[in-house]
């Protein structure tokens, strides 16, 4: 295989290039972009590929594994690639292997001794399952990565849909928009009660005008925050309960008459004669 790792070393400058001038530019993600720093960095990353790669032929070479593993992570972590459908970097895995096959054949023809079947079989046989097995573990460790940013992102979103924002001094609202799941009652829990202590909330108005569906579950929750209120010093009001949503909470038992409620935002600067403090 020396011989033909040393033929392959000679061809490496030019793969990189050949790979560029063929990849579909309109493919979404990394592979579409404009960027001329992108580009350069989605070259360099191809050339580290082929040197790595390239070191599967070379007998002496015992460091292959830990390269391509490092290699791996570095492209599986890479927000660039992580924006990319998994699909099409798949794609150019197989396209960057049938460059390897093109070779194979073309070191065939410099030789002036034609190789047996077997050698032919041989070099072809590691670079199939060499990329079958770094395809594996690019899409297993891709997954991952994506689930931990996509897990992120989630828990990003839940932060911003329950911001406690200060209309003036010791008075906020926590507006409320669309559904909320056990997950994200509890979030609200946490984050309303963290963010009322830090910022000395005395009146926090939780509109539910954004709401569309309000069971026992988020009623608890809710309930459970006026409580939570009271106990560090704020003092909590409703707002934006459409009629639908109570005579929900009437079929359901739901009690707000320990809490002062009042059909909008607006209504409560009125009745509070906020806005003139």
């Amino acid at each position: 295989m020396n011989s033909f790792y040393h033929y392959l070393k000679t061809e490496i400058p030019n793969l990189t290039e050949q790979w560029y001038e063929q990849l579909d530019k309109s493919l979404d993600g990394v592979y579409g972009t404009t960027d001329e720093r992108q580009i350069e960095k989605l070259k360099e990353h191809n050339r580290q590929f082929h040197q790595n790669f390239a070191e599967l032929f070379n007998e002496e070479s015992g460091e292959m594994t830990t390269r391509l593993n490092k290699w791996i992570n570095e492209i599986a972590t890479d927000k660039a690639h992580l924006n990319t459908p998994l699909d099409q970097i798949i794609g150019e895995f197989f396209n960057v292997q049938e460059q390897y096959f093109q070779i194979v054949q073309q070191y065939i023809e410099t030789l002036s001794d034609s190789p047996t079947h077997r050698e032919v079989q041989g070099l072809n046989h590691v670079i199939f399952t060499t990329f079958n097995s770094i395809i594996r573990e690019f899409s297993r460790r891709n997954i991952i990565e994506s689930e931990k940013l996509l897990k992120s992102q989630q828990e990003m979103i839940l932060e911003l849909s329950s911001p406690v924002i200060t209309v003036m001094e010791g008075i906020a609202i926590l507006p409320l928009v669309g559904d909320i799941d056990t997950h994200r009652a509890q979030v609200i829990f946490d984050k309303t009660l963290a963010q009322c202590n830090e910022m000395q909330v005395q009146q926090l108005v939780i509109d539910l005008s954004g709401v569309a569906i309000v069971d026992t579950m988020v009623a608890s929750k809710i309930f459970q925050v006026i409580e939570g209120l009271r106990l560090i010093g704020t003092e909590a009001s409703l707002t934006g309960i459409r009629p639908e949503i109570a005579q929900t909470a009437v079929q359901l038992g739901i009690n707000f008459k320990s809490v002062s409620t009042y059909s909008s935002l607006a209504q409560y600067f009125a009745v509070n004669n906020v806005l003139n403090q």
